[in-house]
């Protein structure tokens, strides 16, 4: 091994080895245990949710694997329509070209060449987490295969009723002409206005009925004013008809539950061609539906001839202009609203009114709350399943088609009567309709939405609709891992589209991550300056480099310079190498079942930490081995503290197996930490050098606590391989040959995973070794209060009330006392009361150390006395923010209660100083 520990150098060694020896390739004979890889967008970059998520499947994959299960872990990409199509009609722009110059087979061509050429970039970082992966099960969805398995799926769901061709309102992109969907639609918070407006009740000379409204300009096609029917103010208009001012058209007065007597006026204007609420209450009332614009969203021939051809701001403007001028505008006052904003365009978003292809979701969506309900699938953390309820029992028939290029291309045909045939291509739709070749037949020009071929992907990827192997080996799944942000989106859907498709549910579990914020708990976005790169936290990056590559992600230049600022306040020095394992075993802590999870540096960096001592501490079992290969250690010779070490061993493995089965991953990194750090590597490591350095220490005992070594270690690096697979495969390397009972297994992958054996648990050794460090814990205490050197042997005088521990120390001193450096050992029979003595009262255990002769008294009070200032100065600061009512009854309880928690230390603290200048007063 070498002296220090370079991830670089073991990353890239490690990630050619697994892909020549074709590791992920091998598979058990075990039960199957399949995950899903959410597939990420062929246009995306690997941002620290996907890192996140990626090592919480890895981890999982890699234990069930050393478990003995048959694993696979599906992956792929996404074909990202509308990303993926913006791309290359940016680049295309650039050269002023359009798609249309070129025409859909050509432009399809120049897609098809981007994605060859740099579209696999998320794939190629996703490849340095480590993953264990057999990459050559790649798949895209926009693979022949999987383009077969969506258009099949089309085709049965129409035949079944549950496809059809309608007209609908959505959320229609003005910029990209394009329906899309409600996790593409950004509500962003802007300040309006809202427009107080006179509507004429026919019949009644100057009466009117007011409505507010944030878009005067869609009353162009209002068919109704709505009023609810319990409020006294306008009973007696309901079924009367108004003027619909700055047109030639009447509209009547309705009565709807839904209407909030409260808001504005409390009547308010019906569009349903142009609002979600108003389509629903326009199919309720049976109102007619009046679209007012073009795809270009500019207004069309329904409206009068004056605001033709305006876009929807001009024609704002203008319609508020001549309200004002026939004194038909009341009032106008300031509004905050939210504005629906397409995430990829940028453009306000319109609801329009257009034909589309829709899914009926009410006999899907039922299917899917039953599957729940009968525990075929389970949400974890179990609230999520709220979630999943309330969008499937408030769900609407889902919109599947867009009007891009780029995608599945909806597998319908038309002829020139306007009817429509489906089938896998024209030939076999000529076929099963008898249609003769006379028959002219053109093809849906839009595409299937990316989320429709995107929730056949659990079962798609595995041959469906053949009944491949793959199918029957791994299909349904075990777990599925992703965000609460598309539960709705794609885990229902999944689950819906399995269910009817294949009669079973896709997967099991469905554990559900938090989001990735910053330390300060903001979410990261380019906009703001955080983000993080996890191959940035991978490599480490340049001060200079990170600024440059955070202000290059935003246009605005004050806010440029903002987020240089910040940069370079928040990371002076830029970012170091944490290395893969790091960022690993960090995200492994942090995923608690919490919505949101902060990422702090400074986590990463007690995380390398750990590596190092786990590099370290597997030298220093190299150098107790030597070359020699050791069996399994017997209890024979073992020492306690062998005993206890391989005690403590098992209570650990337990620990993870139990974390594990609940999906808590912070306990499985905190047992495995807590072990390697606090009891291997802090205490076993010490002790096993007294052992084996004392010349008391017979050849059995010695070989014994070597053979412990190997084995404690070994079973550590298997247990934290699916955490850390290169670091851990780094130590295996070396240290396989060297442990007999699997010296032929090279790669950790290839181990058993440690399941822990009551046989080896030891409790008479794990109490002695409790008494041990309690003690060694206090006497150690006792020399740095007294600033006692550690190369000083000092005296110590015990009195134990407890006889069993008295008994433990006895028979285990020769192992303990050198912890501590001892010249003396007094067991007394009552508790010491000479003065000049520093004492600790443990539990059962009383502990004084005669200072005469060991000390320089006046350096000592003097130390004692500053701290005794400094505690006090603390104290009182605690201490008068506590007995301030104004700041009780105002801070927050968590912050009141942690200042109390903080009086009361330096209380304490105060107290046991005391007592040291009280023990060093005497010695003068």
């Amino acid at each position: 091994m070498k002296d220090t520990l370079n991830p670089t150098d073991i990353e890239s060694h490690w990630r050619e080895h697994w892909q020549s020896s074709q590791a992920a390739q091998k598979k058990n004979s075990g039960s199957s245990y399949c995950i899903m890889l959410p597939p990420p967008n062929v246009t995306g970059r690997l941002h620290m949710g996907h890192a996140f998520q990626q090592t919480i499947m890895d981890i999982l994959i890699r234990s069930h694997h050393m478990s003995g299960h048959n694993t696979h872990w599906q992956v792929g990409t996404d074909h990202a329509g509308i990303a993926t199509q913006m791309v290359v009609e940016r680049q295309l722009q650039r050269q002023e070209i359009s798609r249309h110059d070129l025409g859909r087979p050509a432009f399809l061509e120049k897609v098809w060449e981007w994605k060859a050429e740099s579209g696999q970039h998320i794939t190629d970082q996703m490849r340095r987490l480590g993953l264990h992966v057999d990459w050559s099960c790649e798949r895209f969805t926009m693979d022949e295969h999987l383009s077969q398995a969506t258009r099949e799926a089309f085709i049965r769901l129409h035949k079944q009723g549950l496809i059809y061709r309608g007209q609908r309102l959505v959320n229609w992109d003005p910029v990209l002409k394009t329906a899309v969907s409600d996790l593409e639609v950004e509500s962003i918070a802007k300040s309006g206005h809202l427009w107080h407006i006179r509507y004429p009740i026919e019949g009644e000379k100057d009466q009117y009925l007011t409505v507010a409204t944030t878009r005067p300009e869609t009353m162009l096609a209002d068919v109704a004013v709505a009023v609810h029917p319990d409020d006294e103010r306008y009973k007696h208009l309901v079924g009367k008809t108004l003027t619909l001012p700055l047109t030639d058209r009447s509209i009547p007065v309705i009565a709807d539950d839904a209407v909030d007597p409260e808001f504005g006026s409390g009547c308010v204007k019906i569009t349903p061609a142009h609002d979600f609420n108003d389509y629903a209450m326009g199919q309720r009332h049976d109102l007619p539906l009046i679209n007012m614009l073009t795809p270009d969203c500019t207004l069309n021939e329904a409206v009068p001839e004056a605001y033709r051809g305006m876009g929807v701001k001009e024609a704002r403007k203008a319609v508020v202009a001549d309200l004002t001028d026939g004194e038909f505008l009341v009032a106008t006052e300031p509004h905050s609203l939210n504005v629906p904003t397409g995430d990829r365009s940028g453009a306000v978003l319109e609801p329009l009114l257009t034909k589309q292809w829709f899914v009926k979701m009410d006999g899907l969506a039922k299917a899917g709350l039953e599957a729940v309900d009968r525990g075929d699938v389970q949400f974890v953390p179990g609230n999520w399943r709220k979630t999943y309820d309330l969008w499937l029992e408030n769900i609407q028939d889902w919109c599947i088609s867009r009007q891009l290029w780029w995608g599945h291309q909806i597998p319908v045909w038309y002829d020139n009567d306007g009817n429509h045939y489906v089938g896998h291509d024209e030939a076999s739709v000529r076929k099963e309709h008898a249609l003769s070749d006379t028959i002219e037949l053109t093809q849906d020009e839009d595409v299937l939405d990316t989320w429709f071929s995107s929730s056949l992907w659990p079962f798609a990827t595995l041959g469906w609709p053949e009944q491949t192997p793959d199918f029957d080996q791994y299909f349904p799944t075990q777990t599925l891992v992703t965000g609460f942000d598309i539960i709705f989106f794609w885990v229902a859907r999944m689950i819906m589209m399995s269910l009817a498709l294949t009669g079973k549910a896709p997967f099991k579990d469905v554990y559900i991550t938090g989001l990735i914020r910053d330390a300060q708990g903001n979410k990261m976005s380019k906009t703001k300056g955080n983000v993080l790169d996890p191959i940035d936290l991978i490599d480490g990056i340049s001060l200079d480099d990170l600024v440059e590559k955070r202000v290059n992600s935003v246009i605005n230049p004050k806010q440029a310079k903002a987020i240089e600022k910040s940069t370079r306040q928040q990371f002076p020095d830029g970012i170091p190498a944490f290395g893969t394992d790091a960022l690993r075993l960090t995200f492994c802590a942090l995923a608690t079942t919490g919505r949101d999870i902060n990422f702090d540096l400074a986590r990463a960096e007690g995380y390398r930490h750990f590596c190092n001592k786990l590099w370290n501490a597997t030298r220093f079992v190299h150098m107790q081995l030597g070359t020699e290969s050791y069996d399994a250690p017997s209890a024979d010779h073992q020492s306690v503290a062998d005993q206890w070490i391989m005690h403590r061993l098992q209570e650990t493995v337990k620990r993870c197996d139990d974390a594990l089965a609940q999906y808590r991953f912070d306990w499985l990194q905190q047992a495995l930490y807590e072990f390697t750090w606090h009891d291997f590597c802090d205490w076993y490591l010490e002790l096993s050098k007294i052992t084996l350095n004392r010349d008391e220490s017979s050849d059995q005992q010695k070989t014994a606590t070597r053979a412990t070594l190997a084995r404690v270690l070994t079973d550590l690096i298997a247990r934290l391989h699916p955490i850390m697979p290169y670091i851990t495969e780094t130590l295996w390397e070396s240290m396989h040959p060297l442990y007999a009972p699997i010296a032929n297994i090279e790669s950790v992958i290839d181990m058993s995973m440690p399941t822990p054996n009551t046989a080896l648990l030891h409790d008479s050794a794990n109490k002695a070794m409790t008494t041990i460090q309690e003690l060694v814990s206090g006497i150690r205490r006792l020399r740095s209060e007294s600033d006692l050197a550690p190369s000083l042997s000092i005296p110590v005088r015990l009195y134990c009330q407890d006889n069993d521990k008295e008994t433990r120390l006895k028979e285990h001193l020769d192992l303990w006392a050198p912890l501590v450096k001892l010249s003396q050992v007094d067991w007394l029979t009552e508790t010491d009361s000479e003065k000049g003595c520093a004492s600790a009262h443990l539990d059962g255990i009383s502990v004084t150390v005669p200072l005469k002769g060991l000390i320089d008294t006046d350096k000592a009070l003097a130390r004692i006395d500053k701290q005794i200032k400094k505690m006090t100065e603390q104290r009182d600061k605690a201490k008068k923010k506590c007995d301030n009512p104004r700041y009780i009854d105002n801070a927050p309880a968590e912050v009141v209660q942690k200042e109390r928690e903080v009086l009361a230390q330096c209380e304490q603290a105060l107290s046991e100083l005391a007592l040291q200048r009280e023990a060093v007063e005497a010695l003068k």
